[in-house]
């Protein structure tokens, strides 16, 4: 098991924390979609105690995701499990909150529709996801950067940046209650199944 780094993960960890502490201060049960590294979900839980913080991806992010696991040592951290939508059933645990960070525009459209409509589906009532990454609103790019950030991903085959209207649009049961700025051009979407 190799433990991976990202620097992006260690720049916005805080700045994501001081808002999950407020919208998953009664949750108890967090599915993370995109674990990548395994950094965040070693942060967030270690500061969050009262959660049990699930992690899942695809099979190829286990060992680092795993590797920071063990160093931790966090009793209320779950391992890994596959997890990729339209691959994988949605897990059989009483989730209710839900996390995913820069994941949305690295999945095809499709997939981000599939991810949207399958967490409005399955998390009950009341439920939280908090929806973290770089957000086009109103058609619109919100820096120069995200532009050519855009760009490069499609370029490489990914799905590309969302509109905050067409994850509107796809949310079905789900309505978004916070549209909050993050530092270096990203967004954190609050959505509430109602």
């Amino acid at each position: 098991m190799t433990k991976e780094f990202s620097p992006s993960c260690e720049r916005n960890q805080q700045p994501i924390l001081d808002q999950l502490s407020l919208y998953f201060k009664d949750a108890k049960n967090v599915l993370e979609i995109g674990s990548g590294t395994g950094q965040h979900a070693v942060y967030f839980s270690e500061r969050l105690p009262h959660l049990t913080w699930n992690t899942s991806d695809m099979l190829d992010y286990h060992g680092s995701i795993l590797a920071w696991m063990a160093e931790a040592k966090l009793s209320n951290l779950v391992a890994p499990f596959e997890f990729h939508f339209g691959k994988n059933d949605w897990p059989s645990l009483d989730i209710d909150a839900v996390f995913t960070a820069n994941t949305t525009h690295i999945m095809q459209r499709e997939e981000a529709r599939l991810m949207m409509q399958t967490i409005a589906k399955n998390l009950a009532s009341g439920g939280i996801f908090c929806q973290y990454g770089p957000m086009n609103i109103n058609g619109e790019y919100t820096s120069e950067g995200n532009r050519e950030f855009d760009q490069n991903l499609r370029e490489r085959g990914c799905g590309g940046i969302c509109d905050v209207a067409e994850l509107e649009e796809w949310a079905g049961s789900m309505a978004l209650v916070e549209k909050i700025s993050m530092p270096a051009n990203n967004t954190l979407l609050v959505w509430k199944v109602i």
